[in-house]
């Protein structure tokens, strides 16, 4: 019986569990090489930054920030208040340890590093500039010199519009008959472009302040050449000595100041700003350009007068001379 009891015991199973190992923790370290190599580029594009953002004067010194030029001629101090030195009863007492004190150029006027007061070191002056260099600072002019150079950089600009004006009348078949018709002057008050009337060539109407077509041209090609100045315009009539009354009164005043008027529409129209018009007047008779004959019918014109923005005396020079005697 024993036997059969020991051949129904189980049989005992023995089951072995394999346990997997843990990946390993990495740890932080590739943070830190990381961090680094960020730090590393950012000093890097710094500097490439500061290349290209200083002059080479203040790359001159920063060199000698790195590489000092001269030494301090005290032999003790670190460039502190007292540099280096106590007061006692013996007197000043440098110390044998302290270290060198070091002057620095910087483009700039540097402080008084070693507290010398050595009136020999770099100081910024009026006649130096900052750091005490010798370069010369540009001379600014003084207040009648820079009259001078405006004036003069005025009257290119007059000297350029005049002869844009005449070569465009040149070019116009149509309007080349009118070159004695337009005269061009300097005056103190600026540079005077009139429109005059010729024996059978009038620029009006008798009469009238309607004005022909070939005026308006006329006034078409001033403003083309007078557009980008910056002169301000004023626009005045004349008559000659005719007198000019009708059954209302309308005399040459009122007739003049018409025209005048009549040529700033014109002028607007052919593309003047308005606000560059300063005034528009009527003389009547009583500025002659032909002063020896007061009826003659050049006095019969309109004056285009660009303003002097600076003061200036014209003289009279061959262009004047030139034009004066064209129109003879």
């Amino acid at each position: 019986m024993a036997n059969d009891d020991e051949d129904k015991a189980p049989p005992i199973i023995i089951i072995k569990r394999v346990k997997k190992a843990a990946h390993a923790h990495h740890g932080g370290a590739w943070k830190v090489a990381y961090a680094d190599f960020v730090t590393a580029m950012m000093a890097f594009f710094l500097l490439l930054w500061l290349l290209q953002a200083t002059t080479e004067e203040q790359k001159l010194g920063i060199a000698d920030y790195f590489a000092p030029a001269s030494v301090a001629r005290n032999s003790s101090g670190s460039g502190g208040l007292l540099g280096g030195r106590t007061f006692t009863k013996k007197g000043a007492n440098p110390h044998d340890y302290t270290p060198v004190g070091v002057i620095i150029k910087l483009p700039t006027n540097p402080p008084d590093w070693d507290n010398t007061g050595d009136p020999q070191e770099n100081t910024a002056t009026e006649e130096t500039g900052a750091g005490g260099g010798d370069g010369d600072a540009p001379e600014q002019p003084n207040e009648a010199e820079l009259e001078e150079i405006l004036a003069e950089r005025e009257a290119e600009q007059f000297a350029e519009a005049e002869r844009a004006l005449r070569e465009a009348i040149e070019s116009v078949p149509e309007l080349e008959s009118l070159v004695n018709n337009l005269v061009i002057d300097q005056t103190p008050e600026g540079m005077r472009i009139q429109i005059v009337d010729e024996e059978g060539k009038s620029m009006f109407p008798s009469g009238s302040a309607k004005m022909f077509e070939h005026t308006r041209k006329l006034i078409t090609l001033v403003v083309d050449a007078v557009r980008t100045l910056p002169q301000r315009i004023a626009v005045k009539g004349h008559t000659d000595a005719a007198p000019f009354v009708n059954d209302n009164g309308y005399s040459n005043w009122e007739l003049s100041t018409d025209r005048a008027n009549s040529s700033r529409r014109a002028l607007i129209a052919a593309g003047l700003r308005p606000a560059r018009i300063a005034s528009v007047v009527g003389l009547a008779d009583t500025e002659h350009l032909d002063e020896d004959n007061p009826l003659s019918p050049r006095n019969r014109r309109i004056s285009i007068v660009l303003l002097r923005e600076n003061a200036f005396a014209p003289k009279a020079g061959k262009a004047t001379k030139k034009q004066n005697a064209a129109t003879e």
